[in-house]
């Protein structure tokens, strides 16, 4: 195993903050896996995940079974994890630029295929590494101004040679989900099973350029101008592991193994994969997930679990004014699953309170929470 500290833009003189990325398997690798955690720095369950597969690879790489490298960054997100306002963490948001730590990676599409444009040559694999060598170089002739700007071209260059990249997230009160292009649901379906994903959402653009879609996009571009011309690229899915909760040894054991499960199942680690087990629901659309928004302020008080799959129509929230005794019921349009419900208790008007995962689509473009 080896560390690498990469020092991000310092702000002021005299104060710096660093990302630490560590780096499993054989230096002739055949391939690459690229996993981080906490990028929105609130959420905490895949740092715990990543600290417990951190000594899993360590014993594996000890035995001589990694095939490929493994690189591991338990916490991407040092800005926001100095982020608490009174005792309440912060993380999802940058204070000066007000942006959401998971959008605006950069795209270099253009830029990539015009260095290569000329050079590819009739060997698929060979242009593959060709791309992979031009999108190295141009990231490192970026020059960032702020230290956000460093920090997402330090995670987007760890990870941009990958042939699988996961970003492990969480949200409110949740069950396990993933998000990804269709394209590559063959390739993720085993570890939605290994993880016992209750909902997978497929989206080829949801908006916003997050870390997973600076990956998926980039190689849609690079395949719309050569088409055939390079083989596979690899993907990248951003892993929901439950609730800010939901740290947990035990839970964190448990997806730590699935990962393991999916990267023996992959090919990256020498073993024999357990038997996959059953894919608990269909992948649905992102297109079909209904934010849930509550019409006044008042208490929520919530009448669903997290998992329950709802009627269209169904009530899953009542919200109380307790000065005039108005009790307003809150219910779904659409059928679907329950997925996600805020963690405040205090709603405002016009407060999104849960998203339900419908298997139908039903929106059009920005498809993200803020």
């Amino acid at each position: 195993m080896q560390t690498h500290v990469h020092e991000l833009l310092e702000v002021v003189p005299g104060t710096t903050r660093q990302i630490r990325s560590f780096h499993y398997g054989p230096a002739n690798a055949a391939g690459k896996v690229y996993i981080q955690a906490s990028l929105h720095a609130d959420e905490l369950p895949g740092m715990l995940v990543l600290w417990h597969l951190k000594q899993r690879l360590a014993h594996l790489e000890a035995a001589g079974l990694m095939r490929w490298s493994v690189v591991v960054v338990p916490v991407a997100n040092p800005l926001g994890l100095e982020q608490v306002l009174m005792d309440v963490p912060q993380g999802r948001f940058d204070n000066d630029s007000r942006e959401n730590f998971n959008r605006f990676f950069l795209d270099v599409s253009q830029q990539v295929g015009d260095r290569v444009e000329a050079l590819l040559a009739d060997e698929p694999g060979a242009n593959l590494q060709l791309i992979r060598g031009a999108l190295l170089q141009t990231l490192a002739s970026q020059e960032p101004a702020t230290q956000l700007q460093s920090m997402r071209l330090t995670l987007q260059t760890l990870a941009c040679d990958a042939d699988i990249v996961l970003d492990l997230h969480c949200d409110f009160e949740a069950v396990q989900h993933l998000y990804l292009s269709p394209d590559f649901w063959l390739h993720v379906e085993p570890l939605a099973r290994y993880l016992g994903a209750r909902a997978c959402f497929l989206a080829k653009e949801a908006g916003g350029q997050s870390f997973d879609e600076c990956f998926t996009l980039f190689w849609a571009h690079m395949q719309a101008r050569f088409p055939g011309r390079f083989s596979a690229p690899g993907f990248a899915v951003t892993v929901e592991l439950r609730g800010v909760a939901d740290v947990d040894h035990g839970l964190a054991r448990q997806d730590c193994q699935a990962l393991i499960d999916y990267l023996i199942q992959r090919g990256a680690i020498d073993g024999q994969a357990p038997p996959l087990p059953p894919l608990l629901n269909a992948p649905t659309p992102l297109a079909g997930v209904e934010p849930v928004v509550s019409p006044v302020g008042g208490l929520i008080v919530f009448c669903a679990k997290v998992g329950d799959y709802l009627a269209a129509g169904q009530i899953l929230a009542e919200v109380i004014d307790p000065i005039t005794d108005r009790v307003t019921p809150v219910a779904c349009t659409r059928e679907g699953l329950l997925y996600v419900r805020s963690v405040r208790r205090m709603a405002s008007a016009g407060m999104t309170i849960a998203h339900v995962a419908g298997p139908k689509a039903h929106r059009q473009g920005y498809l993200l929470s803020p």
